[in-house]
């Protein structure tokens, strides 16, 4: 577009990297809030791009559940080698990317609005600003989800297979109490409030 309105609605991704990505392309800020490892994918991917020796500072925030995937993790941790500020959230996201305080773009459904109006920028920054003080550098959930991530693959195939706690503790090797305890953690991660909830979440977030 050859001029941000000050809104304006985009189909899909690749609409919008067709169309933004000279905001982007030109912003010395890039802050980013986001549930998963998909919903900015092709924004990423146009980022990553960028000449290396642009001054670009970044900001990301994302929700914890994206830690459990291993191949989510290293994502992570190659953007904090690459020299961005990671940070995890254990709450829902408003799902935002933030160029220099002076465009926001917001994820709705399947597409995208660009906003480029002072008032609602700032205040979207304002929650931006909430997400990342409210989250925890990547580096102190590292220790706590080493474990979690190692029995989350064999938890989740136990909870759909309809076993007793009682045989999904003895299969997994652990206590009963023990058992409860990581099923009850795995639930607050994804943010589930049933067990079966817990197992849609985790296929969603392609953890099965």
């Amino acid at each position: 577009m050859p001029r941000t309105e000050d809104v304006t609605s985009l189909r899909d991704e690749y609409e919008l990297v067709e169309r933004a990505g000279h905001l982007l392309a030109g912003a010395g800020e890039f802050a980013c809030a986001a549930n998963d490892l998909h919903t900015w994918s092709a924004m990423q991917k146009f980022a990553a791009e960028l000449p290396r020796e642009r001054k670009l500072r970044v900001r990301k925030v994302y929700l914890s559940r994206v830690l459990l995937d291993p191949a989510g993790a290293e994502h992570l941790r190659n953007l904090r080698e690459f020299g961005a500020e990671v940070r995890i959230s254990d709450h829902e996201i408003n799902e935002t990317i933030l160029l220099d305080n002076r465009v926001a773009i917001l994820a709705a459904g399947p597409g995208y609005t660009v906003l480029a109006k002072p008032d609602l920028v700032h205040g979207i920054a304002s929650l931006f600003e909430t997400a990342w003080r409210a989250s925890t550098p990547m580096e102190a959930y590292e220790t706590r989800f080493a474990e979690l991530r190692a029995y989350t693959p064999q938890l989740l195939s136990l909870l759909s297979s309809g076993s007793t706690d009682e045989k999904a503790a003895r299969e997994m090797g652990v206590g009963l109490r023990t058992y409860r305890r990581r099923v009850a953690e795995l639930m607050e991660v994804l943010g589930a409030t049933s067990r079966f909830q817990a197992g849609v979440l985790a296929r969603e977030a392609g953890l099965r």
